[in-house]
């Protein structure tokens, strides 16, 4: 990857576009801290936060839904939102939050003591959503939400990140559906080949044939 140059607007949702193998996941992961960048910056809340390990991003207010609705298998649904609370401090707040989780997601409250490893790919993604807000982000990074899920529960998920957007979350989302995503989003970058290579509203690029399918393989 290189001469990437993006943004996500405070109270904004942001999709980041493109092929299989563009690098979409890759600049979240190097945003997190999660791969070292050769180059370059990364500003959240007006500070150079390039190199910074996760956890302190994490303190800071960025927190990463990684591709795959990853959890920790063997831990209980509750258990897994309580080590997404680990910079929370005060158990008050903590209790708060996974009540939050419960009512964005009853169904993860009905398996509040089920072991993770035996979730359905659904219930594991809202799960994973779930333990990212544990720690409050002001940020989110999303990758591909809906990889796998079923329609009824892809919209679940769509319409909990619009909820989370509206009480003020700020969102990066990677995402193979494209109309989706373009639906979600106010504006959009479309990466090829380790690039940028397009940026504008959501609106005008989801509107334009052309860039539909000289980018996005559609």
């Amino acid at each position: 990857m290189r001469g990437i140059s993006l943004e996500v607007g405070a109270g904004e949702i942001t999709a980041l576009l493109g092929a299989n193998g563009a690098g979409k996941s890759s600049t979240l992961l190097a945003i997190v801290g999660a791969v070292r960048l050769q180059s370059g910056r990364v500003r959240f809340d007006g500070a150079d936060v390039a190199g910074f390990a996760p956890d302190a991003l994490v303190r800071r207010g960025m927190a990463l839904i990684p591709e795959g609705g990853r959890v920790f298998a063997r831990q209980t649904v509750e258990h897994n939102l309580r080590l997404g609370a680990y910079v929370v401090d005060d158990e008050a707040t903590a209790h708060e939050r996974i009540e939050r989780v419960f009512t964005l997601f009853p169904r993860l409250a009905e398996r509040r003591t089920q072991v993770a490893g035996t979730l359905s790919g659904g219930e594991r993604q809202m799960l994973a959503i779930g333990r990212a807000l544990m720690s409050g982000p002001r940020l989110l990074l999303v990758d591909e939400p809906s990889l796998g899920l079923s329609p009824r529960l892809v919209e679940t998920v769509f319409d909990t990140l619009a909820s989370l957007n509206r009480d003020g979350t700020s969102i990066l989302l990677v995402e193979q559906n494209v109309a989706r995503a373009l639906e979600l989003a106010s504006r959009a970058f479309v990466m090829q080949s380790g690039r940028i290579a397009l940026a504008g509203s959501a609106r005008d690029i989801g509107a334009s044939d052309e860039v539909r399918r000289a980018y996005l393989g559609l």
